[in-house]
């Protein structure tokens, strides 16, 4: 393992910023991460999960600076389950820390969204 990373977000307070700075959300999440596999847009508590999980990532590699928040994406993969996929800024630092895999979860009940990202090689 090379490391772990945890995070939450608070629910309401996320819709709140994503409502008073419209493009948040385009600087945040790729267009895939914004939409369900159906088409539909995504609610605001797997947005906040999402934005979680770009979080617990970041900490997984120790927290470097620089990296960019669509560099990474958690796209829904066979029967549901979350999956990073990542490039450039973050795909970089990976590289130097010598993550080969992502392990991702993601919950969100009442007003909390949370995500734990393991990175291992």
């Amino acid at each position: 393992m090379v490391g772990v990373g945890i995070d939450v977000a608070a629910i309401a307070r996320f819709g709140l910023a994503l409502e008073r700075n419209p493009g948040l959300a385009d600087r945040l999440f790729t267009d895939g991460e914004r939409l369900l596999p159906s088409g539909a847009r995504r609610g605001t508590a797997s947005l906040a999960a999402r934005f979680a999980a770009k979080e617990a990532l970041a900490k997984a590699l120790g927290a470097p600076g620089g990296l960019r928040w669509r560099d990474s994406e958690v796209r829904t993969g066979p029967g549901g389950r979350p999956a990073l996929h990542i490039r450039g800024t973050v795909a970089a630092a990976a590289a130097l820390r010598g993550v080969t895999s992502w392990h991702v979860s993601l919950t969100h009940d009442a007003d909390v969204a949370s995500a734990v990202v393991i990175a291992a090689s």
